[in-house]
């Protein structure tokens, strides 16, 4: 890994006097522990503190029926030690939420890190001191932490949005948010059930829940594209071939776009071809192929999808038919149907008998893009002036995605600036790891960074190691303090807005870009230039003594060389 991967440094100083710790970590999912493990390594005292009871950011939170990763599980797992690659034995090809939150838990007690953490802890204001050039964190109950550095590893998708609808608080049955599921087992056993949202949460639950309730209403605004997953037991001959040559496929990954390469089953990368230059034909072959294949490969299928409409009906238009196939009812097949944006500009969904879940008797459509729902009752939900009776309600309606988590925490720089308000037109940061203004404070997996679109487990390992790598920096050369310059903020926002105007994505209403939640600013929220066009704007960004940056208050273009 060592031609992509940064090396550890010498252990750095231990806190100062004024400061309780040197490095705050806010998550204990997979980016922060990672942070947690790096920054114990190089000698740093750290703490971690984490809202949740226990480790495992989203995959502690997200418990509700059929979750499960839909990245292959040998590829969404940690790379930096190649015995816990060896050691973990994953069941199944991609891998359920139980057994996410087990390999999580094992990490935490193989590398001893829970000294280190404190849950049930959430951090409620970051204030930085100007004089001290430090951050004074209020955490929990009213506890008072002080800390050199702060990385936020708040996660993508870790703040719920749940829509005002009318009455919802003079319902009488239970309600349920998949993001918020119980620890206890749910039964819906005899009951009539109601799922409001089609996003990847309801597409994989809806199957699991119809196979329990009396009977399913599921309430529809906008259909998703959604392609099989093609889930099954970990073979473990190939198991053994992926183990024998694990460094080749990290190295694979980490040069690659999107940091997945199907490593379990077929290779069905990135094609260098483009849809409209090859013959019906072989379009429809390498469909047909990733169809069968299963899971997220179809991002890759042609370097032309994202960019041209006509290329990317070709994929929707195949998908369509594919839907129609699956569902028995023509009408409910077309409710099913996406029509009027782009595929692949919403989250691609990948699902295991979803579609087929509305051929059962006891399972109900009812499309609210044009008849939205009018209100819920103490026993049930109205749409078009008729009552659907229900005893109990699942939201799936997704997240305030990227900056949500964020702006939950009062964050406050330079001058009692609040984070929140310097983007509110959007968020802005130097290569989406710091903002101006914000001195030693770091995102990880945040925004402006590709995490919607590269392996987000392999984006925290790198992102640590250049955050931990800065720090050491600044140790080793006697600096106090680092932030982002409004130039070099502008400039990255400039280029990814430039990358992300070339797309499709502007066409639909997605998360990506804020759309889903209501008076959120429109703007892409991450890196679409690929991960290694965003490593080379890393490495700039950090050339010349943090060039790019302003080092104890003034441009660090000539501080001294490590």
């Amino acid at each position: 890994m060592s031609a992509v991967r940064a090396n550890p440094k010498p252990a750095a100083p231990a806190a100062s006097p004024a400061c309780d710790f040197d490095l705050v970590i806010v998550g204990a999912g997979f980016g922060g522990l990672y942070m947690l493990h790096r920054a114990r390594q190089r000698g740093l005292k750290v703490r971690l503190f984490e809202a949740a009871g226990g480790v495992g950011g989203t995959w502690w939170w997200n418990r509700y029926p059929g979750a499960r990763v839909d990245i292959e599980s040998f590829e969404y797992s940690f790379a930096f030690d190649d015995a816990l690659q060896q050691e973990w034995q994953w069941s199944e090809r991609y891998a359920a939420q139980p057994e996410l939150l087990r390999y999580l838990n094992h990490v935490a007690d193989r590398f001893g890190l829970r000294p280190d953490m404190q849950f049930d802890t959430r951090v409620n204001a970051a204030r930085f001191d100007e004089a001290a050039g430090v951050w004074d964190l209020e955490v929990g109950d009213g506890q008072r932490v002080r800390t050199r550095y702060c990385a936020m590893a708040t996660g993508l998708l870790s703040a719920p949005h749940k829509p005002p609808i009318p009455g919802l608080d003079t319902f009488k049955g239970e309600q349920y948010q998949t993001s918020y599921w119980p620890h206890h087992e749910v039964d819906f056993t005899g009951k009539r059930v109601a799922v409001i949202g089609t996003g990847s949460s309801a597409i994989q639950s809806i199957p699991v829940i119809a196979r329990q309730a009396k009977h399913l209403t599921v309430f529809q605004r906008t259909p998703n594209f959604s392609i099989p997953l093609r889930n099954c037991p970990m073979d473990r001959e190939i198991e053994k071939r992926i183990k024998a040559d694990y460094k080749k496929w990290r190295e694979m990954e980490f040069n690659s776009f999107g940091g997945f390469i199907s490593v379990n089953y077929e290779p069905y990368g990135f094609n260098p071809k483009a849809a409209l230059e090859v013959s019906a034909q072989e379009r429809r072959a390498e469909y047909e192929r990733r169809w069968a294949s299963g899971g997220l490969c179809f991002y890759l299928a042609f370097t032309d999808l994202l960019f041209n409409r006509e290329a990317n009906e070709t994929l929707a238009e195949f998908v369509r038919e594919k839907i129609r196939e699956r569902v028995k009812d023509p009408a409910v097949a077309e409710l099913l149907v996406p029509q009027g944006y782009p595929i692949l500009t919403k989250r691609l969904c990948a699902d295991t008998g979803y579609y087929e879940t509305f051929n059962r008797d006891n399972v109900t459509l009812v499309s609210i893009k044009d008849t939205p729902i009018e209100k819920i009752t103490p026993t049930g939900i109205v749409v078009a002036g008729r009552e659907y009776p229900v005893d109990a309600i699942v939201f799936a309606t997704g997240f305030d995605a990227v900056t949500g988590a964020l702006n939950k925490i009062d964050i406050r720089g330079r001058g009692g600036a609040a984070l929140k308000d310097q983007w509110r037109n959007g968020p802005r940061t130097s290569v989406g790891i710091m903002s101006a203004g914000f001195p030693n404070l770091f995102f990880v997996n945040g925004p402006g960074s590709p995490a919607a679109f590269f392996q987000p487990v392999l984006l925290a390992e790198y992102q640590g190691d250049w955050i931990l790598d800065c720090i050491g920096y600044l140790d080793r050369n006697g600096k106090r303090t680092i932030e982002a310059t409004e130039s070099a903020a502008e400039e990255f926002v400039k280029h990814s807005a430039e990358i992300a105007g070339s797309t499709l994505f502007g066409l639909s209403n997605n998360w990506y870009m804020g759309a889903n939640i209501p008076g959120k600013t429109r703007v892409m929220l991450m890196y679409l230039g690929g991960f290694p066009a965003y490593r080379d704007q890393c490495v700039a960004a950090a050339a010349n003594g943090y060039g790019k940056f302003v080092l104890d208050g003034t441009a660090a273009g000539q501080a001294v060389a490590a």
